[in-house]
């Protein structure tokens, strides 16, 4: 099976929305049938089972992962855009593979960040319908501003959970069914492999509760724990949902062009390179392995210019920080405030920001065209698009970040598909 990047990218570098420009060079989600929001009902597709959610990819997408398969195994990535990723395909074992594998162009969701983008490969649903729209998020029916992953209030250091102190349930939040239970219902085994130190969060507890969630520590005791899993349940038709943090965390902390991120990648790839060897020694040749990301990221080096602390004038025409993401931020202003706002930013930092009513980025279908209830009242009454390396800094401690997402570049938007049958 080939690579089939340079055939189909082009496709999705050409794809424009109807009333928004929010970058010349913009990369914008392609729902129709090459994004994240199309896999779930790939992998339903692939296993036989009824669909989920948006439809499966489009056909150039997917002929060249095959037809029907007892076992799909699916490896999130989390940071590895697409172009990151092609820095090693003339490496081993990618460049190995690409004789049998295929890999394949996708887009992110937006904003392209992990609490959104996870929840759409668990539901099929786009964000504007599954209404997780960044990693923080303001909760009117609640009364505060929560982070999606950990599910606690923004400023609540420490209190993982602690929205259940409100009444908040992970287990209904959701107003879409997941991945999990749908498969469940159809007699798939559904595991999620996560690592030990998340593998219990809010985030995964709302998306992995009807999986069988399996927590790990390193990756050798991933790999070594997920043939076992595979073997036990050789019989049964399966799907595997394997998670892998380490290149996000790295890219955050030094920059995707540290070599940081880049030699603990190497290391996974020659870690999954025995497992692969190991199944394609035992396996009945009905498996197919996926790995993809949630999004890519981008440096943005540390410029106080960008730190909101540093522009109280700004800030007052607010009435509370922004949320959303540093790439991708959702304003809520002070009534009668708006045109001194926008024009703050326009004087303040010329062109590096494009600022949008949220009810264009909404009509745009930037987020899907299916709007759940909720969902325009959680982005606020702006939605700010950051150009190039720009982005803002809101949070009270100091910014220790040299990489970021929930941007529309193509660095962050476009993430592989690679597919390895075994």
């Amino acid at each position: 099976m080939p690579d089939l990047t340079s055939q189909l990218l082009p496709q999705l570098e050409a794809r424009r929305l109807n009333g928004l420009d929010a970058s010349p060079t913009a990369v914008y989600p392609a729902y129709q049938g090459q994004s994240l929001v199309n896999l779930p009902g790939t992998i339903c597709k692939l296993l036989g089972a009824e669909p989920l959610g948006a439809p499966a990819l489009a056909p150039e997408w997917l002929e060249p992962l095959g037809e029907r398969y007892q076992h799909v195994i699916m490896l999130l990535v989390d940071g590895l855009g697409l172009q990151y990723f092609q820095r090693f395909l003339d490496t081993a074992p990618w460049k190995d593979w690409l004789n049998e594998a295929a890999l394949l162009p996708l887009t992110s969701v937006t904003p392209s960040t992990t609490a959104t983008a996870l929840t759409t490969l668990w539901t099929g649903a786009t964000p504007a319908e599954h209404g997780i729209l960044g990693y923080e998020m303001w909760l009117k029916e609640y009364g505060m501003v929560s982070n999606m992953i950990l599910h606690c209030g923004m400023t609540s250091a420490g209190d993982v959970g602690g929205l259940r102190r409100s009444g908040f349930d992970p287990l209904t939040f959701l107003p879409v069914p997941t991945l999990g239970g749908h498969l469940k219902a159809q007699e798939v085994k559904v595991s999620a492999f996560t690592h030990q130190s998340i593998a219990y969060s809010g985030l995964s507890q709302m998306l992995h509760r009807d999986a069988e969630l399996i927590a790990y520590k390193t990756l050798n005791d991933l790999w070594v724990t997920l043939s076992d899993w595979l073997d036990t349940h050789a019989d049964e038709c399966t799907y595997t949902y394997v998670y892998w943090g380490d290149i996000d965390e790295l890219s955050h902390r030094y920059s995707p062009d540290d070599i940081r991120p880049a030699l603990e990648f190497a290391t996974f790839a020659f870690t999954l390179r025995s497992f692969v060897q190991q199944r394609q020694m035992t396996s009945h040749h009905d498996t197919l392995m996926l790995m993809t990301a949630d999004h890519g990221q981008i440096h943005t080096p540390r410029q106080e210019a960008f730190d909101l602390r540093n522009h109280p004038k700004f800030t007052a025409c607010l009435t509370m920080e922004p949320t959303g993401e540093n790439r991708l931020p959702y304003l809520f202003l002070r009534s009668g405030m708006e045109a001194q706002a926008e024009d703050y930013i326009q004087k303040t930092w010329p062109g590096m920001f494009r600022v949008f009513p949220t009810e264009t980025i909404l009509q745009s279908g930037l987020m899907g065209e299916s709007i759940y209830a909720l969902t325009p009242q959680r982005m606020g009454d702006r939605v700010v698009v950051p150009q190039d390396h720009a982005y803002w800094w809101w949070a009270n401690k100091d910014n220790p970040l040299q990489g970021r997402h929930g941007g529309l570049t193509a660095q962050e938007m476009l993430v592989p598909l690679f597919a390895l049958p075994l």
